[in-house]
């Protein structure tokens, strides 16, 4: 689901917010006294594959930038100059609870470790969002192909996915059947709906014990969020949205049969492009399958789970349609950089204003290690990157790898080689180079100096 735009109120620039992942300085918003000038756009995306991989027939052998793309990364070759791959990385706080290690995968939070509810914190995505997503119509995009979203607010509660391919094109680019007049009135009522539901609820929770009372907060806090889509959606109704050429339109509002997977998942990618090229947004996170039950792909033969393929007990076969699968979902995402090397914007390509990370909360999925993460960032040169190496924190304390040990390497990516190569470190980076103000976030120890330029 899009996360709207507000501009409600007018605060001083000096205010400062406090969250459980960062402590940033508020950029300047169209809430303030002072509304800020025309941006160039820096754009980020967010994309998530579950049960992490086959590590190893993935694990790249040799840093630097003399490297060689392993079998499932081979697609990435004809984009070398705009990817890292990154070896090492972990979140501290998951380690060795793999249950819910997709839900924290952009907030870095403490999780239990049997899986049980939590209070999330605020994900990297939408503290980019409160600073690029100012003068869009979205400040984010969250979509799912399968599964659930990325993104959690700064009260920790997530903001709903949306999965459906029609509905993504009509919410960015369709045609209203109703009158502007109509639509108003219809979100005047809503308005004042949640007026009331927040009114109620403020008589009851003084009636409520503690653990009804935070239930009744999360909802609350759901409330606050609808709200606020509520008020930016008004704002808009007089902005026309992009106008597309018919060829655009009828291929991005297609209805594919999710059964031809290769299809579908381009859709997606499609749809993200067309929201970028448009600046209807410039943050969009999106799950490619769900940790649980997702991932099969009928195209290339393969009818099982990605979840049940994970926990593959060394069997060869199934070890060889894992690898299968991390090759077709890293070749969807050579599609999706494909699209984005293609279009130009001032003397830019897409890709070049648009930051790409690709990963998982778990290394491997058949004894649920979630150390040495497969991770790779592209593009975003315009923004300060570097690229066409690969960086690696596990080779400075091991000297090269045995992936012919298999249990050895299981233990590398069980286990950080190096404490200090955490997820949160890429994810400051990635804020950084968005214009965010933060010098921190969860328990990052500092930005990662290799990938930027």
């Amino acid at each position: 689901m899009s996360n709207l735009n507000l501009n409600q109120w007018r605060i001083s620039r000096r205010q400062m917010l406090r969250g459980l992942g960062a402590s940033i300085s508020l950029p300047l918003l169209d809430c303030m006294a002072e509304l800020p000038g025309p941006t160039k756009p820096k754009r980020s995306v967010f994309l998530y594959i579950p049960n992490g991989v086959n590590t190893l027939t993935w694990q790249i052998e040799k840093a630097g930038t003399d490297f060689e793309f392993t079998t499932p990364l081979k697609s990435l070759e004809r984009h070398r100059n705009e990817v890292t791959p990154i070896s090492g990385l972990h979140h501290p706080m998951v380690l060795g609870k793999h249950h819910n290690c997709d839900k924290v995968w952009l907030t870095g939070a403490d999780v239990p470790g049997d899986g049980g509810a939590f209070r999330n914190s605020v994900s990297a995505d939408q503290l980019i969002a409160e600073v690029q997503g100012v003068a869009t119509r979205f400040s984010s995009l969250e979509m799912a192909v399968e599964g659930h979203s990325l993104a959690w607010s700064r009260d920790g509660i997530q903001i709903p996915a949306e999965r459906n391919t029609q509905t993504i094109f009509n919410l960015l680019f369709g045609v209203e059947k109703d009158s502007k007049e109509t639509i108003r009135r219809r979100l005047s009522r809503r308005g004042s709906i949640l007026d009331l539901v927040a009114e109620d609820a403020k008589r009851v929770s003084k009636k409520m014990g503690s653990e009804d009372k935070s239930k009744l907060d999360e909802y609350l806090t759901a409330v606050r969020q609808v709200e606020e889509r509520t008020r930016r959606a008004d704002e808009w109704l007089n902005v026309p949205k992009p106008k597309l050429d018919p060829a655009d339109v009828a291929h991005l509002s297609r209805k594919l049969d999710m059964s031809v997977v290769a299809d579908y998942h381009r859709l997606f990618y499609d749809l993200m492009v067309m929201a970028l090229r448009t600046d209807s947004t410039r943050v969009i996170s999106c799950m490619i399958c769900s940790e649980s039950n997702g991932g099969a792909i009928p195209d290339i033969g393969i009818s099982q789970t990605r979840h049940g393929l994970s926990h593959h007990n060394g069997d060869p076969e199934q070890l060889r349609r894992l690898t299968q699968t991390d090759t077709f979902f890293v070749e969807q995402f050579s599609y999706f950089l494909d699209q984005l090397k293609s279009h130009q914007e001032d003397g830019n390509s897409l890709l070049d204003t648009t930051q790409v990370l690709w990963g998982s909360g778990m290394a491997y999925g058949h004894s649920h290690g979630n150390a040495n993460l497969p991770t790779l960032l592209a593009g975003g040169k315009a923004l300060g990157y570097k690229h066409g190496q690969h960086v690696d924190f596990n080779l400075p304390k091991i000297g090269k790898y045995n992936v012919a040990d298999a249990n050895g390497h299981y233990r590398i990516c069980s286990q950080p080689v190096d404490g200090d190569a955490r997820v949160s470190n890429l994810l400051l980076t990635m804020l950084q180079r968005s214009d965010v103000e933060a010098e921190s976030f969860q328990d990052s120890v500092g930005p990662i100096s290799q990938i930027v330029a």
